[in-house]
């Protein structure tokens, strides 16, 4: 019996062929030609007609951008269908994989997300912004207090979102808010010091040292707050870098070796919103440090245009430091939700092999990749290559079709974009930028509106 069928498209074949002779597979294998040119556009209903039938296989893999229904395929044949990666050259690590896709569903990091300046917004307001946080990621719902300004709705507010289904926090430096936040059901305080644990209340403190830096106060305070029988969180604080950021992440570590099993949290604010670079990098690190030290709780803050995604960025390299932890392994080879400037592998295939697809090409339709050394495009008349956009129009012969040269403008233009930061390209879809932005829909009506004949690049198997 065949173990695995590789379901393809007419200009894939053979370079699929080639990869899985390079694997030397153990598993026997056949590949099931679809008789469409291009394997993206391989749809249900072509598998579920033309695949023949009984199936001789245990199990099939299809093309990694074809969009067909894996259960309702998997439950029509009586055999399992799983989706293949996107390209042909992913075929390897596939299948190094035992399990596929990395499993990034667990996590044991608990990300506050705190709203600045809460006392200053209605009800209505806040509740839309705790709602907007959930969705990116956040566990807990910070209430950020602004010292000598009157939270006259505090109470209303924590029972409005705690009625919505959040777990709520509140961070002042009053201890008479702190007092009024505990008695309103607060789930989280922060920030006492061991002069100010009589605010907590019922609410699991988190605690701060009483004069900065002061290891030996927040010690003395996780006693009293133990004794107090309380559940406390300790916050040493992450100081700026140039603002003692060394030796504030020094004391991370020393209160880990003073108090093995004590409850953590650091406030990762002080670096993403205080240092103008992409926040991604920034935040990996620091979760990484959470995560070799096991600290179990961050405080986030996104107000700085340039941290608009840094919920989710922690979200994601949380998941990331957790499944690689778990491996006891590197953070490498988790996905690429925080790689979002430049991809790890961003040509998956070389100009040769590109001259060996433009040569099958029989039509007027263009194909557009990038490799490394630049965009080509191609099409039965030709094939073209170059650095940007600008310099292929003038040999394409669209200058009266308006609609056809906006299209190609606009896939050059992105092209263009690709190879100029190492990102992989795929004609017809959007770039990914990981988790700096929301994944776009897929969108193909105004390419039919264009009057343009959507053919996607090759896709694998």
């Amino acid at each position: 019996m065949t173990r695995t069928l590789f379901v393809t498209g007419k200009l894939a074949e053979a370079r699929l062929a080639t990869v899985l002779s390079s694997l030397n597979p153990s598993f026997e294998y056949k590949i099931w030609n679809a008789g469409v040119k291009v394997a993206a556009l391989i749809t249900e209903s072509i598998l579920l007609n033309r695949l023949p039938r009984p199936l001789v296989a245990e199990r099939v893999i299809l093309p990694g951008r074809c969009r067909a229904d894996l259960d309702r395929l998997s439950l029509a044949f009586g055999v399992p269908f799983e989706r293949g990666p996107d390209e042909l050259k992913d075929l390897p690590a596939y299948f190094g994989k035992r399990s596929g896709a990395p499993d990034l569903s667990r996590h044991d990091l608990r990300l506050f997300a705190e709203i600045v300046d809460a006392s200053a917004l209605s009800i209505e307001a806040l509740r839309d912004r705790a709602r907007a946080l959930k969705a990116a990621g956040a566990d807990v719902i910070d209430l950020g207090c602004l010292p000598d300004t009157l939270f006259p709705h505090l109470e209303e507010t924590i029972r409005a979102l705690r009625a919505d289904g959040h777990q709520v926090s509140v961070d002042s430096a009053d201890p008479h808010e702190l007092r009024r936040a505990a008695d309103a059901g607060a789930d989280y305080l922060l920030s006492l010091t061991e002069f100010t644990l009589d605010a907590a209340g019922d609410a699991r403190p988190i605690l701060v040292p009483a004069s900065h830096g002061d290891l030996d106060s927040l010690v003395r305070a996780y006693q009293g707050a133990q004794a107090r029988g309380l559940k406390p969180i300790l916050d040493p604080i992450l100081d700026p870098i140039h603002f003692g950021f060394t030796d504030s992440l020094a004391r991370y570590r020393e209160l880990r070796a003073r108090l093995p099993e004590a409850e953590m949290m650091m406030g990762t604010g002080n670096l993403t919103e205080l240092t103008e670079v992409d926040s991604a990098g920034l935040t990996a690190m620091l979760v990484g440090v959470c995560s070799e030290l096991r600290i179990g709780n961050a405080l986030t803050v996104q107000v700085s245009p340039h941290t608009r995604r840094t919920l989710q960025e922690h979200d994601a390299a949380r998941r990331l430091m957790f499944a690689a932890r778990d491996v006891q392994g590197l953070p490498k080879g988790f996905g690429a939700a925080l790689l979002q400037i430049h991809d790890k592998s961003p040509f998956p295939s070389d100009p040769a092999e590109i001259d060996e697809a433009a040569a099958q090409i029989r039509d007027r339709n263009f194909r557009i990749e990038v490799a490394g050394d630049g965009i080509h495009i191609f099409n039965r008349d030709g094939h073209w290559t170059a650095d940007g956009a600008f310099e292929l129009f003038d040999r394409l012969g669209v200058e009266r079709e308006g609609a056809h040269a906006f299209y190609l403008g606009a896939e050059l233009q992105k092209a263009e974009i690709a190879f100029r930061l190492g990102k992989r390209y795929v004609q017809d879809e959007p770039l990914e930028w990981g988790v700096a932005m929301e994944r776009a829909t897929e969108d193909r009506t105004r390419l039919a509106a264009a009057g343009h004949t959507l053919r996607t690049k090759t896709a694998c198997p």
